[in-house]
């Protein structure tokens, strides 16, 4: 899912491509997308763009006459910038907005559909979309602690929470609590004063890094190559492959469709964390450390042996 260095190189490159410009049409590939039904889509038809802005992990296009169009990429919603007239790809196309300079193509990958496109009319009725995360780029840190603790889960469910904190979700979650020596199922509502300030300044260090990372990458172009796996990532992603800072294989705990990743020597005083599923059904044989996982793994001539006997003639 886009989140907030993505979104923001995507806001500077529509920007310059689309502020201040006339909405020619927008066809729609996929009628799912739509999920209101005043204003009509007709209407925004001739207007300028007059903003464009991020509420969480939704982008907003402002018109003329206090008009908007809330758009939410979810997993896989991509934008791509074509020429004007362009066609939406068949089966992963949504939708095509039209300007005089270009045609906004939004596509999502998957059998399963998640994007969508809300049409609102005025302010108030924007402010309903608005999940009220607190903007950690904007925010002083007493603002970001006051919405850490105001429940108590855990850190990989805090940092994603987009009612408590903006435009953070699964990848660079991750990173943050890396870079800040903490464990993703730590409470938030436990943490001291020091693992506070680490935290806070984590976050702003990893959003910061990575917007102006994918803003050098992106230069003029507009950005093509949204993913949450970067090769450049410290953990997420990065399952079983050395952590940088101190060697140190990754782990992981998946729960659903996600996937939390971790350093245990960095972050959990080399404490495996199991995901409730697997530790239920491994119970005692599940490891508790990194060297007992180590030691739990089989040499390469062990694996080799193994492999042979289990060689069909």
């Amino acid at each position: 899912m886009p989140e907030l260095p993505d979104l923001t190189v995507y806001l500077e490159a529509l920007e310059a491509r689309i502020l201040g410009e006339p909405l020619a049409g927008i066809r729609l590939a996929s009628f799912s997308l739509l999920r209101s039904v005043d204003p009509p889509l007709a209407e925004f038809e001739g207007r300028r763009v007059v903003a464009l802005r991020r509420l969480g992990k939704r982008l907003v296009f402002g018109f003329e006459g206090e008009l908007f169009l809330v758009l939410h990429l979810m997993i896989a919603g991509r934008l791509r910038w074509k020429k004007r007239g362009a066609k939406p790809p068949g089966r992963i196309g949504h939708a095509a907005f039209d300007f005089p300079s270009g045609t906004l193509i939004l596509t999502e990958a998957g059998t399963r559909k998640r994007a969508h496109l809300f049409a609102v009319r005025g302010e108030a009725g924007l402010a309903a979309h608005d999940p009220g995360g607190v903007e950690v780029l904007d925010a002083p840190r007493e603002v970001f602690v006051a919405a850490l603790r105001r429940e108590n889960h855990t850190l990989k469910r805090t940092l994603t929470d987009p009612r408590l904190l903006a435009g953070i979700g699964n990848a660079y979650s991750d990173e943050i609590l890396h870079r800040a020596r903490l464990s993703p199922v730590a409470l938030s509502g436990r943490l001291d004063d020091a693992a506070l300030a680490r935290l806070h300044a984590a976050t702003i260090e990893t959003l910061t890094e990575w917007t102006e990372r994918l803003r050098r990458r992106n230069g003029d172009g507009f950005p093509e190559k949204v993913t949450a796996f970067r090769p450049e990532m410290a953990v997420h992603g990065r399952y079983r492959e050395p952590c940088p800072d101190c060697g140190a294989p990754v782990q992981r705990i998946v729960h659903a469709e996600n996937e939390t990743n971790y350093c245990a020597r960095c972050q959990t005083g080399g404490k495996l964390l199991a995901d409730r599923a697997l530790s239920r059904l491994l119970k005692k044989d599940w490891p508790r450390t990194l060297e007992e996982l180590e030691e739990r793994r089989p040499s390469h001539r062990e694996a080799a042996s193994r492999e042979t006997k289990g060689a069909k003639p």
